[in-house]
């Protein structure tokens, strides 16, 4: 394994889109998973591209290539279709050392879902505001709208979220905001284990869908498991367009309070 990602992980293991952002905090596809009424929970999210851009987009800024992504996401249930979370991302360099990326708030609402992941339809949304530092993302304030949609089976599972994005900083603000779409299906191998395929598109501005040479397509074989009471979601990404990072490595532990 590369240094530059080994050191993270190492120290891991013993311890959808701001304009020009760098931190990628989350790489995941929502369904229809939010915590009981009064339960907290912890996940950690960690990525890394080897391959990604190594040229700023803007004076200042922290690059992606040869960093790894960890972000600690607090959660509490407040209500059977209510949720609330908090991000707090960072960022490791090539040599080890972080820094902390800022903060998002998020509230979930899923008044569509069965009880303890029970078969059926699933829909909601979930609202999220983050402030980032300016070396990682040029508009330090943005907020973002998930709708969040799927089928869940026996055996397999469908989401889709289509995101919208909005950044918010004086001088960044738009009415028009950034689309992309996420989505995930899966099918059980095994109990607590399921195989299947997640895909990332950033396609653009809602009013100026962007030709599918230019947008940031990424295609990802994922697991999803279960170990000594964690859940874990792990894959490995393929980008499938030029605007997209050749390759990146992503990884979300559920550690149960």
């Amino acid at each position: 394994m590369r240094s530059w990602l080994a050191r993270p992980l190492a120290a891991l293991a013993f311890a959808p889109a701001l304009a020009c952002a760098a931190l990628y905090d989350e790489i995941q596809v929502y369904d229809d998973d939010i915590n009981a009424p009064g339960e907290f929970g912890l996940e950690l999210h960690t990525n890394a591209s080897p391959s990604a851009r190594g040229v700023p987009d803007y004076p200042g800024e922290v690059v992606p290539a040869h960093h790894f992504r960890l972000t600690p996401e607090f959660s509490y249930g407040i209500t059977r279709t209510w949720e609330a979370g908090l991000y707090l991302p960072s960022s490791f360099d090539s040599s080890g050392h972080g820094s902390l990326g800022g903060w998002k708030l998020r509230l979930k609402w899923l008044p569509l879902h069965g009880d303890d992941g029970a078969p059926g339809p699933f829909a909601g949304a979930n609202v999220e505001f983050g402030r980032l530092a300016q070396r990682y993302s040029q508009s330090r304030n943005a907020v973002e709208l998930r709708t969040i949609g799927g089928y869940r089976a026996e055996s397999w599972l469908l989401a889709v979220d289509p995101v919208f994005g909005w950044d918010v900083s004086r001088g960044y603000r738009s009415g028009t905001p950034d689309f992309s779409l996420q989505v995930k299906a899966t099918r059980n191998v095994a109990e607590k284990t399921a195989l299947g395929l997640e895909y990332y598109s950033e396609m653009g501005k809602t009013s100026h869908i962007l030709p599918l040479k230019e947008q940031a397509n990424t295609l990802y074989a994922v697991i999803d498991t279960e170990l000594k009471k964690i859940g874990i979601n792990f894959g490995i990404g393929r980008g499938l367009t030029g605007s997209a990072d050749r390759w990146t490595a992503k990884a979300i532990f559920a550690i149960p309070f």
